[in-house]
C-alpha cells in the first residue's frame, strides 16, 4: 500500500534493522538537541510501544557501548518516562481515561478543533507537522506538546477526543504515554498547564512566523479567548480496519504464546516449540482505535520477526473456546485483564513499581537503582 511504503523508509520492520538503529543512537547529542525538530532523537518509540524491544534492552545496550549513566541521563530519563506512564496505567487502570488529578478548565467542547484535524491552524510549523503526521504515523514529541497545548489550553477542547485522534494515527500508539501526556499538558495530570507561544515554536522548528494568535506573551496567552480559527469543531469517527480472520493451524500438544498490539517481542521464548498467535481483540480496538497504516506496521513487525506467527481476530474467550487449549502464556499489560493463563512480567528498566504522583519521585528511586547497577 502507498501509505505503508511512505513510512517504511522511516520505520523499517525487520529486527536486524531495528538493532542497527539502536547501535546508531547518539545519547549525548540527544540530550542537547532533542527539543529541536531535527534533533538527535532515536526513532525507537514505535518499536518500544509495540513491545519489539524494551526500555531495559536499550538501556543495557548503551551501557554495553561504554556510556556511563551520568553522561546520558537525559536519554535514560526519556526511557524512564515511558515506564512511568505504564506504571500509572497499571496502577490506575481505566482511571487514566478521565481527568486524573484535576478537572480540566475551561472546557468548551468534547470534540476537536477542525483546524487541528485538518492541519489548518495558520501556525506553519504545526500545520506542516500534522499533514506529515498523517503520511508517516510519526510526530516529534515537542510538536505533540505544542498541538496538545493549542488544542486544550487555547481551543478549550477536552483532552480525551484529541488524544484518541493522535493515538489513532501514531505508529508508536501507547495509550498510557499518549493520554497521560495530553493530561499533563491540559493540567489534569499536573499542577499547571503547559503553554506554548510562537517564539518557542519558531526557536525549535526553525520558523520565523509572526502575527499569529500565539505571537503574544505567556501572560497574555494564559488569558486569551479562543481564536475564531479554533472555534469550529469536528466529531471525528475513528474505526479500526481489522483484517479478516484466517484459519489457524493449532497444535494442542504445545503451549500457546499470545502476542498482541503491545507485545511483538521476537525473542520471547524463542527456543521453544509453541503456537504463536497474534491476538487482535475487536473490543480493544473499539475502545482504542488505530489506523490502517498502524495495523499494517504491526502485522509486518510480527510476520517478519516472529516465525510461524498466526493471526486470530476475535476475543480471548473465543480463541480459548474455539481451540479448547489451557496452557496459554502472555506478558503482563493493563489491556490483558481478561486473559486466563500464565502471566509473565514485562522487561521493565528498573524494579521501581506502583503509582508515583510525579515523575521525579519515580525517577529518584530509579537513580538509586542506577547507582547500585554501576557499583
Amino acid at each position: 500500500m502507498k501509505l505503508f511504503n511512505q513510512q517504511v523508509s522511516i520505520f523499517p520492520t525487520s529486527y536486524s534493522e531495528i538493532l542497527q538503529r539502536i547501535r546508531k543512537i547518539d545519547p549525548i547529542r540527544y540530550g542537547t538537541t532533542r527539543n529541536y525538530i531535527n534533533g538527535a532523537v532515536s526513532y525507537l518509540s514505535p518499536y518500544i510501544s509495540r513491545g519489539v524491544i524494551s526500555t531495559k534492552f536499550i538501556f543495557s545496550e548503551l551501557l554495553n557501548r561504554g556510556y556511563h549513566p551520568n553522561m546520558i541521563e537525559k536519554f535514560i530519563q526519556e526511557l524512564a518516562w515511558r515506564d512511568y506512564w505504564q506504571q500509572i496505567w497499571t496502577a490506575k487502570g481505566d482511571a487514566i481515561n478521565h481527568d486524573l488529578k484535576h478537572k480540566q478548565y475551561p472546557v468548551s467542547n468534547h470534540s476537536i478543533s477542525t483546524a487541528i484535524n485538518r492541519g489548518e491552524t495558520g501556525i506553519h510549523a504545526i500545520d506542516t507537522a500534522i499533514k506529515e503526521f498523517y503520511k508517516t504515523g510519526y510526530i516529534h514529541n515537542h510538536l505533540r506538546m505544542y498541538i496538545a497545548s493549542i488544542t486544550c489550553n487555547i481551543g478549550q477542547n477536552h483532552w480525551k477526543i484529541p488524544a484518541k485522534w493522535m493515538y489513532y494515527h501514531l505508529l508508536d500508539a501507547d495509550w498510557a504515554s499518549n493520554a497521560l501526556s495530553w493530561q499533563w499538558v491540559a493540567g489534569t495530570n499536573a499542577n499547571k498547564k503547559y503553554i506554548v507561544n510562537q517564539d518557542n515554536i519558531n526557536k525549535y522548528c526553525f520558523t520565523n512566523q509572526k502575527t499569529t494568535f500565539l505571537d503574544i506573551s505567556y501572560e497574555e496567552l494564559a488569558r486569551i479567548e479562543t481564536p475564531d480559527i479554533l472555534k469550529e469543531t469536528s466529531l471525528i469517527k475513528l474505526k479500526t480496519p481489522l483484517p479478516k480472520q484466517q484459519s489457524i493451524d493449532f497444535n494442542e500438544k504445545v503451549p500457546t504464546l499470545l502476542y498482541n498490539f503491545y507485545n511483538l517481542d521476537p525473542n520471547w521464548k524463542k527456543g521453544i516449540v509453541a503456537n504463536r498467535i497474534l491476538l487482535l481483540e475487536p473490543s480493544i480496538f473499539f475502545n482504542y482505535p488505530i489506523a490502517q497504516k498502524t495495523i499494517e506496521f504491526m502485522i509486518s513487525l510480527s510476520q517478519k520477526n516472529i516465525p510461524n506467527v498466526q493471526l486470530f481476530v476475535g476475543e480471548f474467550h473465543e480463541l480459548q473456546n474455539n481451540y479448547n487449549h489451557q496452557k496459554i502464556i502472555f506478558k503482563e499489560h493493563p489491556l490483558n485483564y481478561n486473559y486466563n493463563g500464565i502471566q509473565e512480567p514485562r522487561d521493565w528498566m528498573f524494579s521501581v513499581k506502583g503509582y508515583h504522583s510525579s515523575f521525579f519521585s519515580f525517577w529518584k528511586k530509579c537513580k538509586k537503582e542506577i547507582k547500585l547497577i554501576m557499583k
